[in-house]
């Protein structure tokens, strides 16, 4: 593959692909651990992961081999004949994660959350019962495929694309008399991620997951569990939700699952994991070799490492140090997340400003709202990248309040 500057990569970009994204001005083209390095050369501490994807840093080692190892022997056969590498992930899974369930692979978050709703409809029809309603929450996101969009709580996000699909109902995030009220006889799922993410970054209460499994139990509605962003070990546990002690369900996992290789699963406990048949589901690629080779060598690495105690440790670091800029840090007014899971409220809508701000100065975050700063890096992070993290991003706020939020 040809080397080309950033003025060229634009260049092509802008000529060959879609303009769905609105990038940043940097092209990475090495990583190592938690650091990144650009087409210049430039070095900079990666605290978004790839979107919360990198769970265990760049370049690791053990995913690397797996990569390496399974690209040699097989790359893709398709799910008509029995995947080594995906059984032995799901039991990990299933035995480390999610007892008595069972697994679906895909290839992403969205489908996993699509296949999790046609699961539910799939159930009600079994039980003489068909069901279309879901419960979502306002400001969640499940997805960009038409149904997933329909379950987003964002309706800047689908309103180009009506109409949506019908029978999505959305109430506010821990809004437990609203949950009640939505949730009846003819709800066939609730749709929750136990810490919202692409929302701006909001932990759900402990009683608010107690009312949704509740309520399901009550009226029969499936519990669906959007861990996609929250799970693998990311808020110091290796599900958000293991926290409250509540189980959903059915639970879906995606992003840092294969380190970087797209995968996801959907997995059903106990019935819920038999009721999707021959014929109900599929996909070309989903749970192949090389994902479900990746994917094991992480999920392996999390659990071994117990990596999910780190995130808790290190989180709780950069956590303190994001709080004190609370009062003294212009625009800073809030800190909130779980684990390394976090975002810094700010007074104005400058997070973008900010983030730019921040690329200067060699650190890597994420504008998850206009007035809010995320933070998703790997659970490997260190105390001290962590507390290099928080000074810069320090530096940068005070900055651009110095330049009026201009840049």
């Amino acid at each position: 593959m040809e080397d080309v500057t950033l003025e060229r990569c634009v260049e092509l970009d802008s000529r060959y692909v879609m303009h769905t994204y609105k990038r940043l001005p940097v092209a990475f083209v090495r990583g190592k651990g938690t650091r990144l390095w650009d087409s210049a050369g430039r070095e900079y501490l990666d605290l978004l992961g790839g979107l919360g994807v990198v769970v265990l840093g760049h370049g690791h080692p053990a995913v690397t081999a797996a990569i390496e190892q399974q690209a040699e022997r097989l790359l893709h056969t398709t799910n008509l004949y029995y995947v080594e590498p995906q059984a032995l992930l799901a039991r990990t899974l299933v035995e480390g994660v999610f007892p008595g369930s069972k697994c679906f692979f895909c290839n992403s978050g969205a489908e996993a959350n699509e296949g999790a709703l046609k699961l539910a409809r799939k159930y009600h029809f079994l039980c003489g019962d068909p069901r279309s309603k879901v419960v979502c929450l306002l400001k969640s996101f499940h997805g960009r495929t038409l149904v997933t969009l329909s379950a987003t709580g964002q309706p800047a996000k689908w309103e180009p694309f009506g109409p949506v699909v019908e029978g999505f109902v959305h109430v506010a995030m821990n809004d437990v008399a609203a949950l009640e009220e939505a949730v009846d006889g003819s709800t066939a799922a609730v749709l929750i991620e136990p810490v919202i993410g692409e929302g701006g970054v909001y932990p759900l209460e402990d009683e608010f997951l107690a009312t949704a499994r509740r309520l399901c139990n009550q009226t029969g509605a499936v519990l669906i569990f959007d861990e996609v962003q929250s799970g693998m070990g990311r808020t110091g546990t290796f599900l958000a939700s293991s926290a409250s002690g509540i189980k959903p369900d059915v639970l879906t996992l995606a992003k840092g699952l294969a380190n970087g290789i797209p995968v996801g699963v959907f997995m059903g406990v106990g019935e819920f994991g038999d009721v999707l048949e021959p014929g109900d589901h599929g996909t070309t690629f989903g749970g192949g070799f090389l994902a479900c080779a990746a994917g094991l060598a992480c999920v392996g690495t999390i659990l071994d490492e117990k990596l999910a105690v780190n995130a808790a440790e290190v989180g709780g670091v950069l956590k303190s140090a994001l709080e004190e800029m609370v009062g003294t840090v212009p625009h800073v007014t809030g800190v909130r997340g779980r684990g390394l899971m976090l975002a810094a409220q700010l007074s104005e809508p400058v997070a973008r400003e900010v983030v730019m701000d921040c690329l200067g100065r060699g650190l890597v975050v994420n504008d998850v709202a206009p007035d809010a700063v995320r933070m998703l890096p790997p659970l490997t992070l260190t105390q001290e990248e962590a507390l290099e993290g928080a000074r810069l991003l320090a530096e940068a706020v005070t900055a651009v309040g110095e330049r009026g939020g201009v840049l």
